[in-house]
């Protein structure tokens, strides 16, 4: 997908490419799994409890889900994300690659810190690694009440389910699945803004500070990076791309508010 106009990969020829695609991706993440959880079950006395050994292995923290998730964690083995006043949450954010995505998704009229944090809410609710494949799947109503919850991943659960489901078959059909494979394929910052584009609910701005996030906090910077995060990439404009701390988190929590201000006080003389 060379930019957001265009699209390298072609669509699913037929239902049954679509459906072996999914499958094809699900069974990658079990299997994942099913390794992740094999030394702890070969090494139990007795035998110990396998199921719930299996079941801790689906924990999102212990093993963040879909397909090349791994790469991501070793490059971002350092990242720091301290965005949700979670660490479990955070932490998520830092090794799972499609946890951030919907966070970004997530992130409109909403504070920052619900938006990040519910990804996690989310991997509990379908109870294990967020899977695209399997989001993209999901039956609609039943992703629906995920997001209603108590408590709302969303003030509006319905189209930020919808969405989330639609970025997800997008995933699916152009990406294997694979939410880091937006940006590892991605040959510089315009193709990597196009890709973002390209993902239902990615504005011009949302796209660009994810790729300044990406930059500034997973340490993802392809060539021309600077250009296609814009404003974002120097703050010039604060966002959540500039949250390294708690101390930061505050800075561009009260620039937000600033400009908000501003931007009502305008509207206001005109």
């Amino acid at each position: 997908m060379a930019d957001g106009a265009s699209v390298v990969d072609a669509a699913p020829s037929s239902s049954f490419e679509q459906e072996t695609r999914t499958a094809t991706s699900r069974i990658a993440s079990a299997a994942e799994i099913a390794l992740r959880a094999l030394p702890a079950i070969q090494g139990a006395e007795g035998g110990g409890d396998i199921a719930a050994t299996v079941r801790d292995a689906w924990r999102p923290t212990a093993a963040p889900g879909g397909v090349g998730a791994a790469r991501y964690r070793g490059v971002v083995a350092d990242s720091t994300f301290p965005v949700t006043g979670d660490d479990e949450a955070d932490r998520l954010l830092v090794t799972d690659p499609l946890a951030l995505l919907i966070g970004m998704l997530l992130d409109q009229q909403i504070p920052m810190e619900k938006a990040f944090h519910s990804p996690l809410l989310l991997a509990e609710r379908l109870g294990g690694p967020l899977d695209a494949a399997a989001i993209a799947t999901a039956d609609a109503d039943h992703l629906f009440a995920v997001f209603r919850g108590p408590p709302a991943l969303h003030r509006f659960p319905r189209a930020m389910a919808e969405r989330t489901q639609a970025m997800c078959a997008q995933l699916v059909e152009h990406h294997d699945g694979r939410a880091a494979e937006v940006w590892e394929g991605a040959a510089d910052g315009d193709e990597l803004l196009g890709r973002l584009r390209a993902l239902p609910g990615f504005g011009a701005d949302k796209a660009r500070i994810f790729i300044a996030l990406l930059a500034k906090r997973i340490d993802v910077r392809p060539p021309g990076w600077e250009a296609a995060a814009g404003p974002f990439a120097d703050g010039t404009r604060l966002s959540v791309a500039d949250v390294d701390s708690r101390a930061a988190f505050d800075r561009v929590r009260a620039w937000k508010r600033e400009q908000k201000a501003k931007a009502k006080g305008e509207a206001a003389r005109t």
